[in-house]
């Protein structure tokens, strides 16, 4: 017995039911009933901040992004602010790297020197993130503390020893104006050691951006060569997050819940998309995503040869990550939108 019924076939009145095209008829209806949108306060640019006035490095695998010095910095992000940009994450990149990682906790550290320069030009116009981690900081280029074990000669990186620093880090970035700190190391403990120090220091309103799901990704290359932090030896998957798996990163997602977040991360944001639903449908926290710089440049490269319409896809997986459950992004894509504008 046939059950299918065919458009054709339905009467008139069944048939006008039948037409979702109604809701794609123009840009007016598709943008009052779109789940997400390229809305410039979602996004939030990464910066690379270096120390002394007056100085701009180009960053050869992110075009159009460079190192800048305080002053350049302000010069930089005056149109986009003015074009809708609300966010920044600032990224310090000393010329000189210590094991100590002297450079994150000192008070005259490039990033710290960024956020005074930021906060003094913008006010409360945008939102200052920093970054707290050792990487870009140290000679080794970890994110917590390379021991030597003395029978074996094996080299492990001790998460214990390093929430010391990152936690000193957090303060220092708070004190010269972060709204937001954001600890990115994957170090255990390390969120509740930060909120801790925080609290301890009189920051009580200074907020935590956990890098909750970060993952050992092959789309690093380009954020490495702009932070100066590629590991001098080994790599990081003994405590980045392998791609492999979900559980992992909800689980981190709870303990960084109670220990003290209010935002949580996940890095990279497309290949992680289910990561990003999956965290949207367990926690009450705002999330975030990061479009990594492999993502970015890959799509750059592509548009160079002109198999691509750069910003068209931008907006395409800025969409994706929103719709997914991003609050907030984090991309160097935010220079292409938002310079459309100025």
């Amino acid at each position: 017995m046939r059950t299918e019924t065919h458009l054709a076939e339905l009467a008139p009145r069944d048939r006008s039911v039948a037409r979702p095209r109604r809701l794609r008829a123009h840009g007016a209806i598709r943008d009052a009933i779109a789940d997400a949108s390229v809305d410039p306060a979602r996004l939030a640019l990464p910066v690379f901040a270096l120390d002394g006035d007056g100085r701009e490095e180009p960053i050869a695998s992110l075009p159009g992004h460079a190192r800048l010095g305080p002053d350049r910095l302000v010069e930089r992000l005056a149109p986009l602010v003015d074009a809708g940009l609300r966010s920044v994450m600032v990224f310090g990149v000393p010329d000189d790297k210590h094991d100590d990682a002297r450079t994150l906790t000192a008070e005259d550290g490039p990033a710290q020197k960024a956020l005074h320069a930021l906060r003094e030009a913008f006010g409360d116009r945008l939102l200052l993130m920093a970054d707290v981690c050792l990487c870009p900081h140290t000679t080794h280029g970890h994110c917590g503390v390379p021991v030597t074990d003395a029978s074996t000669g094996r080299v492990r990186i001790d998460g214990d020893a390093a929430l010391p620093l990152l936690s000193a880090g957090a303060v220092s970035l708070a004190r010269a104006g972060a709204d937001w700190v954001a600890p990115s190391d994957m170090m255990d403990g390390r969120v509740a050691a930060v909120r801790t120090a925080l609290d301890d220091a009189g920051h009580r309103d200074t907020a935590i951006l956990s890098y909750t799901a970060k993952f050992a990704s092959a789309h690093y290359g380009p954020f490495r060569e702009a932070a100066g932090s590629a590991p001098a030896f080994g790599d990081r998957r003994t405590y980045q997050m392998d791609p492999r798996g979900v559980r992992d990163a909800l689980r981190s997602a709870r303990l960084d819940e109670t220990a003290g977040a209010d935002m949580l991360l996940v890095k990279p944001g497309l290949p992680y998309l289910d990561v990003l639903s999956a965290l949207h449908d367990r926690t009450d926290l705002p999330l975030a995503a990061y479009h990594v710089s492999g993502e970015y440049a890959m799509v750059h490269a592509a548009a160079e040869r002109g198999w691509v319409d750069a910003r068209a896809v931008y907006e395409e997986q800025l969409v994706a990550l929103r719709r997914a459950g991003a609050d907030l992004v984090l991309t160097y894509a935010a220079l292409d939108i938002l310079s459309e504008d100025i």
